[in-house]
């Protein structure tokens, strides 16, 4: 049973996407602990609802979700300074898991109510903040494909038939990448861009780094077979990052800024999981701190869940 809230103290908002993994079992979890109080935002409205609550005053907000909803929270929550809490409560919770959030719900909500806050670096991408990663090219393919395929099948079962399908038709295209002043062009079959360092190996590629550098990490891959790419990652597995950035398959910088520019002026990208499509050229940037994450120090990441 959780704790008997303070009289003095409001319960603090909460908002669920029922439509998440476990996002009706996180709604049931938070209308049955008095420290929170159940809101509705509607299906596209949570992020003018955390707005209403900051003018009304709130200091801290919690949001069930996966990292779809919770990429939605941080746009209005790094806009107004309002404190986040998040309740893991997607198919993969990426997010969380990197900032040690509990994916158990009463160890979750003990933390939202209880946590303390701190800052936690945020990407943008044409002034629109992502929480893990955005790419172009083969990803935003599959992601794409999964999607119509998860309306027949399960989340799992869509990712592996879409990957199979996007092996065997993957295509290259002419991309220029502007990094640190230098313009660097290519043909590719994905552009990478992950918030803090990745890893550059498979099956790994594209993970979160634990206590990794600061930064925003774009990695750019040459050519488009998939047998020289997965050669590719076991190496830089082996020999790290620098002799990654000096191989003529695959480079990776881990920068603040970066601008990529597309053959066509209005273009799809991924973003945290999802795809839009967004007008070209794509600037990206690192912002510090840009969120108040409740969530335990960077020391403890990984003490519970």
């Amino acid at each position: 049973m959780p704790p008997a809230p303070d009289p003095s103290t409001p319960p603090i908002p909460a908002f669920a996407n029922p439509g998440s993994g476990r996002g009706q079992e996180a709604a049931d979890a938070i209308s049955a602990d008095a420290r929170f109080e159940l809101r509705d935002a509607g299906p596209s409205g949570l992020a003018d609802a955390i707005r209403d609550e900051v003018k009304r005053g709130t200091r801290r907000v919690l949001v069930a979700g996966g990292d779809g909803t919770i990429a939605t929270a941080a746009a209005a929550a790094c806009e107004t300074g309002v404190e986040l809490a998040v309740l893991p409560a997607g198919t993969l919770n990426h997010f969380a898991r990197d900032n040690g959030i509990p994916t158990e719900l009463a160890e979750a909500l003990e933390l939202a109510a209880t946590g303390t806050a701190r800052g936690v670096d945020l990407g943008f991408v044409n002034d629109r903040p992502f929480l893990n990663t955005s790419s172009v090219g083969a990803y935003v393919g599959f992601v794409r494909m999964r999607d119509r395929m998860e309306r027949w099948m399960g989340y799992r079962m869509a990712s592996f038939l879409s990957g199979l399908r996007m092996t065997a038709r993957l295509r290259s295209f002419d991309v220029q990448v502007r990094v640190e002043g230098k313009v660097r062009s290519y043909r590719t079959a994905l552009v990478f861009i992950g918030v803090g360092e990745r890893e550059t190996r498979f099956p790994t590629f594209g993970g979160r780094v634990e206590n990794g550098r600061a930064g925003l990490h774009v990695i750019a891959v040459h050519g488009k077979a998939v047998a020289r790419l997965t050669a590719l990652g076991i190496a830089a597995a082996a020999r790290g990052l620098k002799v990654v950035s000096r191989t003529p398959h695959l480079d990776a910088f881990l920068v603040d800024e970066c601008t990529i520019a597309m053959p066509r002026r209005i273009a799809y990208l991924a973003i945290d999981g999802e795809t839009t499509r967004i007008p070209a050229p794509f600037h990206y940037r690192l912002e510090r701190g840009a969120m108040k994450l409740v969530a335990p120090p960077p020391e403890e990441k990984g003490a519970s869940g």
